[in-house]
């Protein structure tokens, strides 16, 4: 009965002044709305960046040659010409627990057909891709060890690079397609898997290593090579076989001056994972500045509203109302006021999330954990901006307080 009494008070309390109180939660609302609504974007593009990665391919190990330096300058990873694809063939002949290996050469060139062009990125490699890579054919047929040995000009391409140069849903198996000065025919379409720009993995031409090689690089090395392991539990065991064997094939023994480098898809999940972490916590650690300044401002209203009832507190402990009860009677008004507010922010910051998402083309992912926080930062608010008006209001004498104009 104590306690609904105050919870009744403190609603007449904040009823009284509406314009008042709203203006003074505004930071609270705008805070938390904005911490919901950046931790839900932040989950959500971990969560798509996940699945993209997730898409390129099952249990993936991925080989890179090392980096080469030029004139003093070192040229980053991958830049040097150290992998071969006597080295993929030896990774799938001696490697154990290896479902596919798959070397790879890659480029962007400029593609023209029928009048239309576009540039894409060329990927020289063979059948094992499919499975590193998760790619599927979707009409025609990705070509065959006959014509990877024969470095036949075919070529198999993704939706994109189809409707960019043939239009869209038409049907290019037959066609042909010149890439680098030289023609290719079309013999499939692999099914769309998703992306945009540079990262876009329908937008692709597929052809034989081989005719890559010859053709195109003018060299027998390649780019990177892809292994798909058995399951997830053998990969770090394929990773440190794939390793050893480098290095002995290249007779390197010193692992720090390997030429080559691995990643596997968990390292490079992890990776973009705390980095859009580090992000969200970012955004939401500036957005959070804005309930410290809600909370001062609760606090000089609640300091403005014991001035105000300085009377009405001094009669109250005239009459024998203990310190205890108007110190809770204040903090009440706090809290619920914050507490209040939380609700709206927590709503406001889930509409902001679901309209965000369709600007960035990102999910949102409302948490629960978000949610409880935002209800918990409120409470908090409330609790620690109004407990130094509400022991102030306590400790008021009561004559001073009723003589008090």
């Amino acid at each position: 009965m104590f306690f609904t009494d105050i919870l009744k008070e403190a609603l007449w309390s904040i009823t009284g002044n509406k314009v008042r109180s709203s203006l003074t939660v505004l930071g609270i609302v705008i805070g938390i709305a904005s911490v919901i609504a950046l931790v839900a974007i932040g989950q959500g593009a971990q969560n798509q960046i996940a699945s993209n990665i997730q898409a390129i391919g099952s249990n993936l190990i991925m080989v890179q040659p090392g980096s080469q330096r030029v004139g003093g300058l070192n040229q980053g990873g991958g830049s040097a010409q150290s992998l071969t694809a006597d080295d993929a063939a030896a990774i799938k002949s001696e490697v154990s627990n290896v479902n596919a290996v798959a070397p790879a050469v890659t480029k962007r060139y400029q593609i023209t057909a029928k009048g239309n062009n576009t540039n894409t990125q060329v990927i020289g490699t063979d059948a094992d891709y499919l499975i590193a890579r998760n790619v599927t054919v979707d009409s025609g047929s990705f070509f065959n060890n006959q014509q990877m040995k024969s470095s036949a000009k075919v070529a198999v391409i993704g939706p994109t690079t189809r409707d960019d140069l043939f239009g869209t849903g038409a049907n290019p198996v037959g066609q042909t397609i010149r890439v680098n000065n030289m023609d290719f025919q079309v013999i499939g379409v692999t099914k769309a898997k998703g992306g945009s720009g540079f990262n876009n993995q329908d937008d692709v031409v597929y052809v034989p290593l081989a005719s890559a090689q010859h053709y195109m690089t003018g060299n027998n090395y390649i780019n990177n090579i892809s292994i798909a392991a058995t399951d997830q539990s053998s990969m770090a065991s394929v990773q440190n076989q794939i390793s050893d064997l480098l290095l002995k094939r290249h007779k390197i023994t010193d692992p720090t001056q390997a030429d080559f480098s691995l990643m596997n898809q968990n390292d490079i999940i992890a990776t973009a994972s705390s980095i859009t972490s580090t992000f969200t916590i970012l955004l939401s650690s500036i957005a959070g500045i804005s309930l410290l300044v809600g909370g001062i401002g609760i606090m000089n209203m609640m300091l403005t509203t014991v001035t105000e009832r300085t009377r009405e507190i001094g009669l109250r402990k005239a009459v024998g109302i203990k310190k205890i009860y108007i110190n809770l009677q204040f903090l009440a008004e706090a809290v619920l006021l914050t507490f209040m507010r939380g609700i709206l922010g927590i709503i406001l910051g889930w509409i902001a999330s679901l309209v965000l998402s369709k600007f960035v083309n990102i999910t949102a992912q409302v948490s629960i954990p978000s949610i409880l926080l935002a209800f918990g930062v409120s409470a908090g608010v409330g609790i620690i901006f109004g407990f130094y008006p509400a022991r102030r209001a306590a400790n008021l004498s009561p004559i001073e307080a009723l003589r008090y104009e």
